[in-house]
């Protein structure tokens, strides 16, 4: 199977790629190499994948639409694993034009290349923001998201719908993955587990938002690259049980389909943190701080559709997670490897 891998130089990228390789499929990754944060993290994980020979690299900006065309007519993939995009909510909040043109530019360009060269799935990266000022716990995909707080959550919901379209209208199976809060070996720096881990080893103080009352559904790395290949290997049809009187908002009468996929165990922050100086062996200097706009207090994942869907439940406990990770944090930064 030669599948498409946008994003395969980010976080859950490059574990995508790895296990799709494993099973002895055939990879082509895509991605920009957008200094947001470290490039050399990025390329040190594709040189995890080059090592592979089914995977081949293009270094494509996916919002050049005559690229992002001439990869789909030269690859020919049968399936796309969209995760390439803009992250980060509270960069969103004063960068705003990197959003629309990857978010939104580069998945336009990416469902006119699917829908071109005749994939058989699309499945590709949402996220757990797009429940936004939705206080009703868990988050379910049968719950309305038509109130994100952050422009970054916004894309991700205007993916969702571009999808939508896509799947009515040229029957493109489209499925959308809400990722909740992943953490693991090779993660984002920009992100609370790599910011702490790396503040407490250097004595520096760190930064705890809304004073470590926050929850979220932490999701290890494996499971969320288990989840998205169960879910890559089953192609959307039409929900025949799908009443346009009153519409299933994670389903629909065209081949699409939307899952969470988390955890589903929320944690406090703070026990989080204590999990984090446990697995380090030194205490965390706290920096207790309100909260931030378009952040939320809480997220907590219902999977029952997922697990319904493809048999899908995350394995691996918080603790055992954050070990790995810091395992992984020592080992790669004593490397000099970045």
């Amino acid at each position: 199977m030669k599948v498409l891998v946008t994003g395969a130089a980010g976080f859950i990228g490059m574990h995508c790629s790895l296990r799709l390789l494993e099973r002895g499929d055939e990879v082509i990754g895509v991605d920009n190499l957008s200094p947001y944060y470290d490039v050399r993290l990025k390329r040190a994980r594709l040189a995890e994948l080059v090592k592979r020979s089914a995977f081949r690299f293009h270094e494509i900006d996916l919002s050049n639409q005559q690229a992002t065309q001439t990869l789909f007519e030269t690859e020919k993939p049968k399936r796309v694993l969209h995760l390439a995009a803009q992250p980060g909510v509270r960069h969103s909040l004063d960068h705003p034009q990197p959003y629309v043109q990857s978010n939104l530019v580069g998945f336009a360009n990416v469902l006119e290349g699917c829908r071109h060269a005749g994939v058989e799935h699309l499945a590709f990266a949402s996220s757990s923001s797009v429940y936004g000022s939705n206080a009703s716990q868990p988050f379910s995909v049968q719950h309305n998201v038509d109130h994100p707080i952050s422009l970054y959550a916004a894309t991700k919901k205007a993916n969702e719908l571009m999808a939508h379209a896509y799947a009515h209208l040229f029957k493109l199976p489209a499925t959308g993955l809400r990722f909740f809060t992943v953490y693991g070996p090779w993660g984002r720096p920009d992100m609370a587990p790599f910011l702490f881990a790396r503040a407490i080893l250097e004595g520096r103080p760190i930064d705890v938002y809304n004073d470590g009352r926050m929850r979220r559904d932490f999701t290890y790395v494996d499971d969320i690259a288990e989840g998205t290949l169960r879910v890559l290997d089953r192609a959307p049809g039409s929900d025949a049980r799908f009443d346009p009187m009153a519409p299933d908002p994670g389903s629909s009468s065209a081949p699409w389909r939307v899952y969470n996929i988390g955890n589903h165990e929320p944690v406090e922050l703070l026990c989080f943190i204590a999990l984090l100086e446990e697995a380090l062996g030194r205490k965390a200097v706290k920096k207790l701080l309100p909260m931030q706009p378009g952040d939320v207090a809480e997220t907590y994942a219902d999977i029952d559709s997922l697990e319904s869907a493809t048999g899908f439940r995350p394995q691996t406990p918080l603790a055992e997670g954050v070990r790995r990770f810091v395992e992984w944090y020592r080992t790669f930064y004593r490397s000099g490897a970045a």
